[in-house]
Parts: C-alpha cells; structure tokens; sequence
C-alpha cells in the first residue's frame, strides 16, 4: 500500500507538471518593434501592445524601442520581432528590395494597417538665422540615428535641393540625442520625422525658440512624384510652445506590420482589437485619432496578411 501511495503521488506530481508546461505554451509571446522613446512609434507601440495584452487571448505582447523602419524590417527579416511600426515608403524598399534593401528583400513582412501621418520636421533655433533647407549648407545637421528610417529621408530631403552629406556636416543622432543637441548647440538643425507632435520637439521648444523648416512647393511637388506615399502636411501654429506660424511640410503614413508565420486568426484578432479600442489610442498619443478604419489602408505600401485582409472584408472596406 505504500509503494502505491507513493506512485501515485508520483502520477499527481507528473499530471501537475504536464498541465503546467500545456498551460504556459499555450502563451503567444509577440515582440513589437518601435523606435526611439522620444519619438511617435514608442507610445503608439505601447498603446497597440496594451490592447493586445487586454483583449486576445493567450498572447503576451512587449514593446521595444529600436533604431526605427529599417531597424525593423530587418527584425522582422530575422524572426526577431513579430509586428513593427515602419514608414510605408521604406516599407516598400524593404519589400521590393530596393534602396537601402538592394537585393535583399525582406519577404516575411505584411501589412495590417496604416497608422499615422509622419511629418518631416527639420527643426532648429529660431535665432540661428537658417530659414531654408538649402542654409543648412556648411552646418551640423542631425540626419537620424545611422540607418534609419529619417536617415533615408534626410538623404532624400537634401537630394531634392540638390545637396547631399558632402554640403553639411551629419550626424547621425536620435530623436532624443539631436533635441540635446539643439538645447547645447552643438547642432545647427535636426531632422526629426514622425508624428506630430513629437515629444523630442516638445522637449527643445519648451526650453528654446524654435523655428521648423518649411519644404518649398516646388520641392515638395518633386518628392511627391518620386514617392507616391507622401502628401503635403501643415504643421499648424501653436503645435509646439512658442511655435506661432503654420509651416508647409511632407509627411509619409507610418504602418503596422507582422511576420508572415503569424496565423491567420491571431493578425484577425489583433486587427479587430485596435479598431475596436481606437481610444486607447488616442490616450496614449494625440495621433491616435488618426488611426481610423476608415484611413486603414492609405498608403498601404506592401500586401495586407491574411488575418488582416479577413477583417477589412468583413468591415465591407475591401470586396
């Protein structure tokens, strides 16, 4: 009777651990991709995990703040995140394998929806004279952490003017690290590009005069032939402490993607939610009310998951 006591205790002990290991792999864990913490995709990223984490059930999702779209794509490349935030156009250079993706394309990656529009701000002090992208000749310009996303715009930006790094001094800082730069002037201007507003630009202008760089109209129009996902934005008066006038810029959708190995029934659920919770979007960044079902696939610059294709389809935005 002793020897069957202790045997079943054994089984019970066993049973118990079985259950256990079913029960914790049962748990989906999700790692989401974002940028800087002084940037738009960090709150916005924390704000997407949040709701996951609250409404699907058996995954646990994380944020982590990384060097931003080509930082991320390259993450999803590698099975080291499983849903980012990136810029659609370097999304789609991504995809195609072009630009800074040439000839290695990242395939794994879909689409599940557009977020936001990111504006180009280049920002500097209102007392050092720049008032052109073409003043920034023979000055220290931060370009953006090194292959970033605002990086791949900075080059773009000063190739429309008919400048490259050659014309200025770069360097290649954060969000964070460039509105120091500002405050310390050991920079002349910073390109910050995100969405607006930003908390690095908040951070300067609540301590120094800013001045935000308009883009010309004629250079506008030309980036906007080049890259068919950009459109004219007005950052408007007020935006920023101290900030009294409107200013033309270019802004470019930031977009939610996935790894493609995730199931079609958990990217479906992930849609669902975010739409379905937009005001905890809202809460965490003002440019949560720009995330709306009804603007979820402009600007889409690569093919939408199955998971998320299901949803639009059955919201009647796609046939």
């Amino acid at each position: 009777m002793k020897r069957i006591k202790v045997n079943s205790v054994l089984l019970l002990s066993l049973l118990l651990v079985a259950f256990l290991t079913v029960s914790v792999s049962a748990t989906e864990y999700l790692s989401i991709a974002t940028g800087g913490m002084a940037g738009t995709y960090y709150p916005v990223g924390g704000a997407i995990s949040s709701i996951i984490n609250a409404n699907v059930k058996g995954v646990s999702s994380t944020v982590e703040s990384t060097g931003a779209t080509v930082a991320n794509c390259n993450l999803i490349k590698s099975n080291s995140a499983e849903l980012a935030i990136t810029a659609a156009n370097v999304t789609y250079n991504a995809f195609e394998g072009i630009g800074s993706f040439e000839g290695d394309p990242v395939k794994n990656m879909a689409g599940i929806t557009c977020l936001y529009p990111e504006a180009v701000q280049f920002v500097t002090l209102e007392k050092s004279g720049i008032k052109s992208v073409s003043d920034l000749k023979g000055k220290k310009v931060a370009v953006g952490a090194p292959g970033s996303g605002t990086e791949v715009m900075a080059r773009e930006i000063l190739n429309i003017y008919n400048m490259s790094y050659d014309d200025i001094t770069e360097d290649f800082l954060s969000f964070g690290e460039a509105a120091t730069g500002l405050k310390d002037n050991t920079i002349s201007a910073g390109l910050i590009w995100a969405g607006v507003p930003t908390a690095a630009i908040v951070d300067i202008s609540s301590q120094k005069q800013i001045r935000i760089i308009a883009i010309d109209r004629e250079k506008l129009d030309a980036l906007k032939a080049k890259m068919p996902y950009c459109a004219d934005h007005l950052i408007k008066d007020g935006t920023y402490p101290g900030f009294e006038e409107d200013v033309m810029t270019v802004a470019i959708p930031a977009m939610l993607v996935c790894s493609t190995d995730l199931s079609e029934d958990l990217v479906y659920n992930i849609t669902k939610v975010i739409f379905e919770h937009t005001e905890d979007l809202i809460a965490a960044h003002v440019r949560g009310k720009d995330i709306t079902i009804e603007t979820a696939l402009n600007g889409m610059s690569i093919p939408l998951h199955p998971g998320a294709e299901k949803y639009y389809k059955e919201v009647g935005l796609i046939k």
